[in-house]
């Protein structure tokens, strides 16, 4: 008899990353009746330990008991494993997660930019490749498998007030979706425990469109808020600038169908979405004020390879990077070369 989406369960779930995103997953989840741990350290741990997960929203404060530890062992074999980190994080935390992945565990990768698997079971005559710029000695891809994948795309907007306490401004969607495209029975029942958990919660026929549509907007701005210090606003509001990003959004919509997805907007469609944001100040931005290492490699050194592979040339992406790694190495927030 085959699976249906009634026999996958998600009663024990570990959170990898309880920051911003993975603390605003871990709180609502816990309060739909799921049994959450989250692997955490530091001051994050003894918070957790000490006082639970906390929410802010709206004024109402919501805090949940989880269980935490710094060692995945003790936590054991999970049914789902959200990973929320930032992306130069993840090749450490890859080698910690295994003791939390058993034969039947989804992992699912609440991340931001480009991941390793982007190309698993996708990208036409890509399919399969491995992408240097975000897992180089393919020790994530050997740590987490394609197998275990599910991916998701978060529309939302939250904040760290201090270790395990978090905070949302706005947006509650999640989108998630098997890198093969099947709607399998386990991202049939994720989805449907994400929508009672109180998420808006979509189930996609191929993530990596949902990716690629998101990382579109933010591979351009989040860098350039990065090494100029202006919110969203005010990037737009230069024309040469807002010229700029839309040059290299025409090169991203060049790669993206190359590997199958075609972006019907143009570049000034996206801007008047960014528009709406107000003066947003980007993650990005925000990784660099508080000293923390940056995401360049999966927003924009995966896309600059990913034209490399597909013969579409990016001058304008190049100049990005270029300039990007260039502020962030100065700030001891990128690797040397």
């Amino acid at each position: 008899m085959s699976e249906t989406m009634n026999d996958v369960t998600f009663n024990k779930i570990a959170i990898v990353g309880a920051g911003a995103i993975g603390g605003w997953m871990g709180v609502h989840l816990a309060r739909a009746g799921s049994q959450v741990s989250v692997l955490a350290r530091g001051d994050t741990l003894q918070t957790l330990r000490q006082q639970g997960l906390q929410l802010h929203h709206g004024g109402e404060v919501h805090t949940v008991p989880v269980t935490a530890s710094n060692d995945a062992a003790a936590l054991g074999v999970q049914d789902l494993v959200v990973i929320s980190v930032k992306a130069p994080a993840l090749v450490a935390v890859a080698q910690q997660v295994g003791p939390l992945i058993g034969p039947h565990t989804v992992v699912l990768t609440a991340m931001n930019g480009v991941p390793w698997w982007f190309l698993q079971g996708f990208g036409g005559p890509m399919a399969g490749h491995s992408l240097r710029s975000v897992d180089p000695a393919g020790a994530i891809a050997r740590a987490l498998p394609a197998a275990h994948i599910i991916g998701c795309v978060v529309h939302a907007s939250c904040s760290v007030d201090a270790p395990g306490v978090i905070r949302h401004h706005f947006g509650d969607g999640l989108i998630v979706g098997e890198p093969s495209g099947q709607v399998t029975p386990r991202v049939q029942a994720l989805h449907a425990l994400l929508q009672q958990a109180g998420f808006k919660a979509t189930l996609s026929p191929q993530i990596q469109k949902d990716i690629w549509y998101k990382l579109w907007g933010n591979m351009t701005i989040n860098p350039i808020s990065a090494f100029t210090g202006a919110t969203t606003d005010r990037i737009l509001d230069d024309d040469l600038v807002r010229g700029f990003v839309s040059d290299m959004m025409l090169e991203a919509k060049a790669i993206g169908a190359a590997i199958g997805i075609p972006i019907d907007q143009q570049p000034e469609d996206r801007h008047a979405v960014t528009r709406k944001l107000g003066a947003f100040r980007t993650s990005m931005l925000q990784d660099v004020q508080s000293g923390k290492p940056v995401e360049l490699d999966a927003l924009v050194s995966a896309v600059r390879e990913l034209g490399q592979l597909t013969g579409v040339a990016t001058p304008f992406i190049d100049a990005l990077l270029g300039l990007s790694r260039l502020h962030a190495r100065g700030l001891g927030l990128y690797p040397a070369q």
